[in-house]
């Protein structure tokens, strides 16, 4: 197996107004979140998340403690949410044991332990994302499927944004300390999500894009309010949302996204609002 990772660093939102197409992407896109047998990750330091992807094919892949961690294992101080949008698969936390089929969902609690994923079927291989924060305290570690999820249907057909938001990590269905994920899907003949948009400056956020047709694609915008930008994805591709930035995207198809935040409120509702026809 190998690891990767590579190290963002924060930007300051009055530097990101000058930056050009290639930097944006640079800086907050994660194109490579999947490869074959091989555990992918960006380390940000918007709040110190870990953005990444497992896809275990031919062999059983080993979350490893990246040199920036300065640990003995991954989790010794940080906890993870994971999803599972391949084909079934396993994961083992120590001496415990969770299948998560697509769509479903495990939180793993801070603790010396270690962590492997392994697909069930190598013909259809299991695609774990997953995003990881540091951790003050231990939370057990569990696994929560769509059935256990806090369900908003929001938006409309006529709005072009009929969606439902599957609150699964989050603190109404179980205790963490920073990290709360969650899976919004859009509905066919539906495009646009978190709109109107907002901002909240104590979490920043990361979106992961998937369920998007090949021949399709995903415009995520980005930027302050007043002084907005754009970067055009792929499906499995994921985006880093810097605490000031603006969250939303339009597509040229449905798509499902997971969203994962982290900071300082666990409130799902602590936002300001940005009013569509103000932004610029």
């Amino acid at each position: 197996m190998k690891t990767n990772y590579e190290i963002r660093y924060a930007a300051h939102p009055e530097d990101a107004k000058s930056y050009d197409t290639a930097r944006l992407r640079r800086d907050f896109l994660i194109e490579k979140v999947f490869t074959a047998d091989e555990v992918n990750m960006v380390y940000s330091m918007y709040d110190r998340m870990v953005v990444g992807g497992a896809m275990p094919v031919a062999e059983t892949l080993r979350l490893e403690a990246i040199d920036p961690l300065k640990a003995p294992f991954f989790l010794t101080r940080r906890e993870m949410g994971i999803y599972n949008v391949g084909g079934p698969g396993v994961v083992k936390a120590g001496d415990a044991v969770f299948e998560l089929g697509y769509k479903e969902a495990l939180y793993l609690g801070s603790g010396d332990r270690e962590v492997t994923f392994a697909s069930k079927d190598a013909g259809n291989p299991a695609k774990f994302y997953f995003n990881s924060l540091t951790a003050h305290r231990n939370y057990p570690d569990k696994k929560v499927t769509k059935a256990d999820a806090v369900v908003a249907h929001m938006g409309s057909l006529e709005g072009s944004n009929d969606r439902n938001i599957n609150k699964m990590l989050v603190n109404q269905v179980l205790p963490t300390c920073q990290l709360q994920m969650g899976m919004t899907e859009l509905l066919p003949g539906s495009v646009w999500n978190t709109m109107p948009a907002h901002v909240h400056s104590r979490r920043m956020e990361a979106y992961f894009y998937f369920e998007v047709p090949e021949d399709q694609a995903v415009c995520h915008f980005m930027g302050e309010p007043k002084e907005t930008r754009h970067i055009w994805m792929k499906g499995e591709q994921a985006v880093i949302s810097p605490q000031w930035s603006i969250h939303s995207a339009c597509a040229t198809s449905n798509y499902t996204f997971i969203w994962g935040m982290c900071g300082e409120n666990l409130d799902y509702n602590d936002m300001d609002g940005c009013a569509t026809t103000e932004l610029r």
